[in-house]
């Protein structure tokens, strides 16, 4: 039995309990199309999204050691993959028990409109309404029955809109809502007392695409932007979530992943002010960031150079590390079965689900895997 029908087999066994844990979440969604998982696990965006046979080169640049001292190890296991392998999605967000994945590469473009929603009680994925204008590296995340999408790349990787657009749960329909005060993409977006918070980034001319710190919020009451005081370090494809009334940003790269940073700060909305607390052992951008039992958990990423399209100390990180806000400190748990980076990471019941994602340095090669973790 290979790697992956031996996961299968150990996900149906294990199916149960993750029904039991998210049977009690409840969703309004409409009714919507289920969609078969792929058929194949990886496609090269450059070769029109044709299948893709992962190297031994390319496999030799996964890396999981972590420096940060052992926690519980946790498990993971396979779950249903994504329809169409895809990465560069740019995050992904939870509500009503289900994951919203929106945009991304996939099929030999790098503008795609696709909004795909995965329900892990039935551990399946169903077709949403698609995002009104195809982007990549589109900030998205959800509150009251809503799901936002803001700015993206229409090119590959460059090429930034102020365009936003708001998803509607109920009725499974997307408007467009005041568009963005500068147009960015790969920037964090998270809800804090009912607000959206926008934070870093990365801007135009595309040619000289580079890091940001901006911080605007969005009111839904009022349909308006205001700026707040800007990340400190700025920077794009950062791991973020809002805890206890305050912001965490953790990891990113400057301008590139050449230059990866550990930094991790805090925002305290009721100051105005940002502080540092202890970064992210393992240097990294591209990487999920979630909320689950009272920690921050960090897993994928990536780093290393291309060289005209050539990868020079290339890493694609399958570190799972994690952070206690109450001890400001870090402990690493079992790497994640398949090393990605640009993944779909959301935490519902007591599991993360990580779908979708690049499976080399780079955007060539997308992935349609999807595993999920547990400490059970």
């Amino acid at each position: 039995m290979n790697r992956r029908s031996y996961l299968s087999a150990s996900a149906a066994l294990l199916a149960a309990p993750a029904l039991a844990q998210t049977q009690h979440h409840r969703h309004d969604t409409p009714e919507l199309r289920p969609l078969a998982p792929s058929a194949n696990p990886y496609a090269n965006v450059f070769q029109g999204g044709a299948p893709h046979h992962i190297t031994p080169q390319q496999e030799a640049q996964r890396v999981t050691g972590s420096p940060a001292p052992a926690g519980p190890q946790g498990r993971w296991v396979a779950r249903a993959d994504m329809p169409i392998p895809r990465s560069e999605m740019a995050w992904a967000t939870a509500w009503g028990g289900r994951m919203h994945v929106v945009g991304g590469y996939g099929e030999g473009k790098f503008n795609q409109a696709y909004h795909t929603i995965y329900d892990p009680a039935a551990d399946r994925w169903l077709e949403a309404a698609p995002l009104p204008r195809g982007a990549n590296h589109v900030a998205v995340v959800a509150d009251a029955g809503k799901v936002y999408a803001l700015g993206g790349f229409v090119e590959q990787n460059r090429a930034c809109d102020d365009l936003a657009f708001v998803y509607d749960v109920a009725t499974n329909r997307w408007s467009e809502m005041a568009r963005l005060p500068r147009a960015r993409a790969a920037s964090a977006a998270v809800v804090l007392d009912g607000k959206v918070h926008l934070i870093g980034g990365a801007t135009d001319p595309s040619d000289e695409r580079a890091s940001i710190g901006w911080h605007e919020v969005y009111d839904p009451a009022t349909n308006r932007w205001e700026r707040r005081r800007p990340l400190p370090g700025a920077r794009d494809h950062v791991g973020c979530v809002a805890h206890n009334g305050l912001i965490h940003v953790v990891g990113g790269r400057f301008n590139t992943f050449q230059y990866n940073t550990g930094l991790h700060h805090v925002y305290d909305p009721r100051r105005d002010a940002w502080e540092v607390a202890a970064p992210l052992p393992t240097e990294r951008s591209g990487h999920g960031m979630v909320v689950y039992r009272g920690r921050f958990y960090c897993m994928g990423g990536e780093g290393g150079i291309l060289e005209r399209g050539v990868p020079r100390d290339a890493k694609v990180f399958g570190q799972m590390e994690s952070y206690d806000p109450a001890t400001d400190s870090w402990q690493h748990h079992a790497p994640m079965l398949t090393p990605r980076h640009a993944v779909a990471a959301t935490a519902i019941g007591d599991w993360i689900y990580v779908a979708g994602g690049g499976a080399v340095l780079g955007g060539m090669v997308q992935s349609a895997v999807h595993e999920a973790f547990t400490l059970d």
